[in-house]
């Protein structure tokens, strides 16, 4: 395991969670919240200054931050305690941390495919020796899939993880010549085939594959393009778990991601080096950065969805009594809510340990 690529991803791990409580910060410094308190880090003080009415410190360990709002999660009778505020305000402070996390997501994608270019696009370049009679389902070189069961295709990467998902036929659409053509269901069964090397590999027998040039404006095409790809990823991550597609033992904390850092630099260093081991961390990080984006927008209690939650019920309570919610209660749900984040968070701690011995 590489240590200077566990190194990075720590910082980088404890950038995002800075990166996120600073919207939260931005946002209610903007709404007119009382901020007592705006934290680089945990741990105790390195350093700190008061400015104006929000005090702004320095912490020892580099793994993320805070900001401590006035009247949040408690009652408050200052006018400018973030439960006394209009919901709309509350909502666009509670969405900014979110909303940072994806627009630093989105930076980093762009400045990968800058430096390393786009990802290879899903065009058909052939197929395998032995499964020519692809051909006759419809299916052309040069076809770019469009889609596969109903799944947008944007990547390479993308094609293979649905065809990976999907059964013996399978609904395809393609770009061909610019134009949409829905090929229908077609039978891509999977058959034993010899690939370049002279193995026998179980495979469908597609050829896929091609680079593009990139166009600033391709560039933010697929920029875009993988920053949806990553929330898919993390929802049919979810939606995998929701089912029992995958265990709890399949779950990652902060540990497996960065064991799983280590092996992604390494496997960058040693294909392209520092370049490689730096463009990799990157990638992981974007796809963190998303990640915690679209997790904490969850309506789970100690997330900021959850806060959401709590805003739009207090609304309504709000609105049937013509009373305002006691900000106490709302802190009960959420101490048990964070009880129970922090008791799942150690149990998934522990499967990391176990799984890396």
């Amino acid at each position: 395991m590489n240590v200077l690529s566990i190194v990075l991803i720590i910082l980088f791990f404890g950038f995002l969670i800075a990166i996120h409580e600073f919207g939260h910060f931005i946002a209610a410094k903007v709404m007119g919240v009382k901020v007592n308190e705006f934290a680089i880090g945990m741990g105790p003080k390195l350093f700190s200054r008061e400015k104006g009415e929000t005090l702004y410190s320095l912490r020892a360990f580099p793994i993320g931050g805070f900001c401590a709002m006035e009247g949040e999660g408690e009652s408050s009778d200052d006018p400018r305690a973030f439960g006394n505020k209009a919901g709309w305000k509350r909502l666009v402070i509670l969405v900014a941390g979110a909303f940072m996390n994806f627009l630093t997501g989105v930076v980093l994608i762009l400045i990968i495919m800058a430096l390393a270019g786009s990802p290879s696009m899903p065009v058909v370049t052939g197929f395998m020796p032995g499964a020519e009679d692809i051909a006759q389902t419809g299916l052309q070189p040069g076809d770019q899939l469009y889609s596969i069961d109903g799944h947008r295709i944007y990547f390479n990467n993308d094609a293979f993880i649905f065809l990976e998902r999907a059964g013996e036929q399978v609904d395809v659409v393609v770009l061909r010549d610019g134009e949409k053509v829905d090929l229908g269901t077609i039978d891509l069964p999977y058959r034993q085939l010899t690939d370049e090397n002279g193995n026998q590999v179980m495979k469908r027998g597609i050829y896929l594959g091609e680079f593009q040039e990139d166009t600033p404006l391709t560039l933010l095409r697929n920029t875009w393009y993988q920053a949806v790809d990553y929330v898919r990823m993390v929802w049919m991550g979810l939606g995998d778990l929701i089912t029992g597609a995958v265990g709890l033992n399949d779950m990652s904390g902060v540990i497996g991601i960065v064991a799983v850092a280590g092996d992604v630099g390494q496997a960058g260093a040693e294909a392209a080096g520092l370049f490689g081991l730096f463009i990799n961390i990157l990638d992981f990080t974007a796809l963190i950065a998303i990640n915690l984006a679209v997790m904490n927008l969850l309506p789970i209690p100690a997330l900021d969805g959850g806060q959401i939650l709590f805003v739009f019920v207090g609304g309504i309570y709000r609105l049937i009594t013509k009373k305002k919610m006691n900000e106490k209660y709302l802190g009960y749900v959420n101490a048990v809510g964070f009880f129970c984040l922090i008791a799942l968070m150690v149990v998934v701690a522990v499967n990391d340990v176990i799984k890396l011995f």
